[in-house]
């Protein structure tokens, strides 16, 4: 999994939340008082995940801040296995000065480890992505940067099957795909079903609704796999994608590694990833001797309005340690990091500021009339999806379910699109009642 968002860092574990008797090592209460003040000097270490730019890149960084900042000194610490070894340092008190909040901490333990960096008013004014670490009017860490979802493409593939405009519809989009098949020798889609995560980014689409309350209605909607609700028409799409045999043959020897130079190189068409994949494809194409240009970026085929929507939603988040004994400087270099050292646009990521414009592969995206929108997360009904997945049993945000979904549209297994999706509405439903009775 590590390599399928090595863009930035996103991370892949599961939410862990750290037990109680493990958060010794954090500051005590009355120390998160948000004070950077003094002079900006001295050393501090950088936890990061990015181990293959710890001797590279990151130094190149440090380089400049050093300079921006005579007498400081940045050293870098590269952790593989990030959120595991992270939180077990969490609990030791000793996780350096500025380092990326492990998935494992959860938002309500924010403030053991970490220093506030500035209210939500303020900082959202000028900061996108802000919100997943917002904890009682204060924010905690700041996004390195953020993708948007939608599809990964082979351009010149498309437009040898006479597409060259993003698909308005699922129909529209289904159409294309048959012309791929019908013109080009390529693959039109690949599931990545044996590697199966990718299968989960058909669950980060809710934004071609546009509509900011969707993740408050979504758990209270009984039945999200009738026509024209989310669910059916996102995992509709790929059913039919399967069904009418339009992705590859064998969805049991897929590979997700093997499938970039293979959408690089026009052997594939599309994938649903998301943009951090763009750079990953691109690199892939040089490596093969074939033209990183080839490589798009579309949105789902649905509009609201007359407008594509697409989710973007931001990476690891960037904070400074409540334990750090250099915390004016801690701040500083977070500031430059996110404002000044150009890694979100080096990563062909959505700059964390808000006045910093979008990097080439998205001004691209946006040029075919996509609107770009963070869905706010649940308020009313906060954490009763997760409830509803767990008491139905269907991984929604996870693979296990969807990788049913091509085995029923292949053939492969029992029953069809309705029976399929009346099963799920049944057990969604009955979840539900549960969770919110």
């Amino acid at each position: 999994m590590i390599n399928r968002r090595q863009l930035l860092g996103f991370g892949a574990a599961a939410t862990l939340a750290l037990a109680a008797g493990c958060t010794g090592g954090a500051g005590s209460d009355d120390t998160a008082t948000g004070d950077f003040s003094g002079e900006v000097k001295g050393s501090i270490t950088v936890l990061t995940n990015r181990t293959d730019l710890v001797g590279t890149t990151l130094p190149e960084y440090a380089k400049k801040f050093e300079a921006k900042y005579p007498g400081t000194k940045v050293t870098f610490q590269g952790v593989t296995n990030y959120d595991n070894d992270v939180t077990t340092q969490l609990s030791s008190g000793d996780y350096g000065d500025v380092l990326m909040i492990p998935n494992t901490v959860a938002l309500d333990q924010y403030s053991q480890f970490f220093e506030p960096l500035g209210t939500a008013a303020d900082l959202a004014a000028k900061y996108r992505f802000t919100s997943p670490a917002t904890l009682n009017g204060q924010v905690y860490g700041l996004s390195l940067g953020g993708i948007a979802k939608g599809f990964v493409i082979n351009k010149r593939i498309w437009a040898q099957a006479g597409i060259t405009a993003p698909p308005k519809t699922p129909e529209e989009f289904v159409a294309g795909l048959k012309a791929v098949a019908a013109k080009t020798g390529a693959v039109p889609y690949y599931t990545n079903y044996k590697d199966a995560w990718p299968l989960g980014e058909w669950n980060n689409q809710r934004a071609v609704f546009a509509d900011p309350q969707i993740n408050d209605k979504f758990p209270a909607d009984p039945n999200p796999w009738q026509p024209g609700k989310i669910q059916h028409i996102t995992d509709g799409l790929l059913f039919d994608i399967v069904n009418q045999k339009l992705s590859e043959k064998d969805p049991l020897t897929t590979n997700w590694e093997s499938s970039k130079p293979m959408l690089a190189t026009g052997k594939i068409a599309t994938m649903l990833l998301g943009s951090w994949a763009v750079p990953q494809m691109q690199d892939a194409a040089k490596a093969a001797g074939s033209n990183p240009d080839d490589i798009g970026f579309w949105p789902f085929p649905y509009r609201t309005g007359g407008k594509f929507h697409a989710t973007i939603d931001g990476d690891k988040l960037g904070a400074v340690s409540r334990n750090s004994g250099n915390k004016a400087t801690a701040k500083a270099w977070l500031d430059f990091f996110v404002n000044e050292s150009g890694f979100a646009t080096d990563q062909q990521a959505i700059p964390p500021a808000i006045d910093q414009p979008l990097p080439a592969s998205l001004q691209a995206f946006t040029a075919t009339g996509v609107e770009l929108l963070e869905v706010p997360a649940a308020t009313t009904n906060s954490g009763r999806e997760d409830e509803i997945i767990k008491e139905s049993e269907i991984d929604l945000k996870g693979e296990i379910y969807r990788q049913k979904l091509v085995d029923v549209a292949r053939g492969a297994a029992k029953g069809d699109k309705d029976s399929f999706f009346a099963d799920l509405n049944k057990r969604w439903s009955a979840a539900r009642s549960q969770v919110l009775k």
